[in-house]
């Protein structure tokens, strides 16, 4: 697990959303819980578009800070390894 900082902004039609140690996940929602929801996808949508290009994930900075941020907040981020497996070339199963 690693933990990463987000920060929120809220504005006259919703609330801003990013994590400020992970550069590109940004998001914004209607209120607090709704973007909240959207950052942590987010969150690991941008990891695993790393991981797949083969790219390494920032490292948390817990230092970071935002200014102009009306609430900063610890944002956990767990993945979850998988494994697929194809056999090329496919084997036939004719009957004999």
């Amino acid at each position: 697990m690693l933990t990463y900082k987000s920060m929120y902004k809220f504005n006259h039609d919703g609330v801003h959303g990013e994590v400020l140690d992970f550069p590109g996940v940004i998001t914004c929602g209607r209120d607090l819980e709704e973007t909240r929801a959207l950052l942590a996808g987010a969150l690991v949508d941008m990891a695993e578009t790393n991981l797949i290009l083969g790219d390494p994930l920032p490292s948390p900075d817990p230092s970071i800070t935002d200014a102009d941020a009306d609430l900063e907040e610890p944002i956990h981020l767990i993945l979850t390894a998988a494994a697929k497996v194809k056999v090329l070339p496919e084997p036939s199963y004719e009957a004999a």
